[in-house]
């Protein structure tokens, strides 16, 4: 069985002070995914900055850098509308617009280390109708129990498509703790047939990433999810942590993913002539 690996190589909070080599504008960006392609990934998940490096919702910011990557390889682009604490829902929400291959799409408000995360019910749905309108599929990004339900809610609504993709994250101050115990029980929990990822944040990434990997789940890898390679040790880039998780997906005793093989698994709609970004 193959697997799905995503590079996500900037975040909405590192920034170059906790590691040099954090990609932050449209080109190192655009330069991290080519080479984290190269590795072995097949999607790349993207946060978005402003010249001053500042998280941004910004639609020429996310063409420009969009435009670069498709220049370099063809990875699938998964667009993030979490984008940052401060920005708010209604900026974060237009970037759909783009009609990138998938999205975010957080379904509840949360604590977030020192900030707070907003995401309002109604403003969830009315994005969750809008992906499904432009035929953008949702990332259903999951830090807790109860927001597995609030996405099954909106299935059951209507509002989305099975199968479902959902990235189960770990480790966030406010969200669950970086556990196995945490990550097997929101596995039993998904609905039959879903798509999903583990996202480990900090020290637990390794580990957890390649117990997902075990279980059959996808893998996420870059410096959004952690900074360092080993303990002590920063991590030069996207590229060497997405190879390790190329090494833990042949360790297990599976593929890695085409971009044609994710498009595939992860059930992406089709795109009609003249669609996307």
């Amino acid at each position: 069985m193959s697997a799905v690996i995503t590079v996500a190589p900037t975040g909405p909070l590192a920034t170059k002070s906790d590691n040099p080599s954090l990609p932050t504008q449209p080109h190192e960006i655009a330069d991290a995914v080519a080479k984290a392609y190269q590795a072995g990934a097949s999607v790349a998940h993207l946060h978005l900055r402003d010249e001053h490096d500042r998280p941004t919702a910004d639609l020429d910011i996310a063409r420009r850098t969009i435009d670069l990557i498709a220049e370099r390889c063809p990875i699938l682009v998964q667009l993030s509308t979490g984008v940052g604490l401060e920005v708010p829902f209604q900026e974060r929400e237009r970037l759909v617009e783009l009609r990138p291959r998938m999205a975010t799409l957080n379904p509840c408000s949360m604590s977030f280390g020192a900030g707070e995360f907003r995401n309002p019910p109604k403003d969830v749905r009315r994005l969750a109708a809008r992906m499904r309108e432009l035929g953008v599929k949702p990332e259903l990004e999951i830090y807790d129990t109860g927001h597995l339900d609030a996405c099954l809610r909106l299935r059951d609504e209507g509002l989305l498509d099975e199968p479902l993709q959902f990235s189960i994250v770990l480790g966030v101050r406010g969200g669950m703790a970086a556990t196995a115990d945490n990550l097997l029980t929101m596995v039993r929990r998904l609905p039959a047939g879903s798509v999903w990822q583990v996202i480990a944040i900090g020290r637990a990434n390794l580990q957890l990433t390649a117990i997902g990997l075990a279980l059959g789940g996808n893998a996420r890898a870059g410096l959004e999810d952690t900074l360092h390679i080993a303990k002590g040790e920063q991590a030069a880039g996207n590229q060497p942590l997405v190879q390790r998780a190329v090494d833990l997906v042949r360790s297990v005793g599976r593929t890695l993913a085409t971009v044609e093989q994710a498009e595939h698994s992860l059930r992406l709609p089709r795109q009609s002539v003249g669609q996307g970004v």
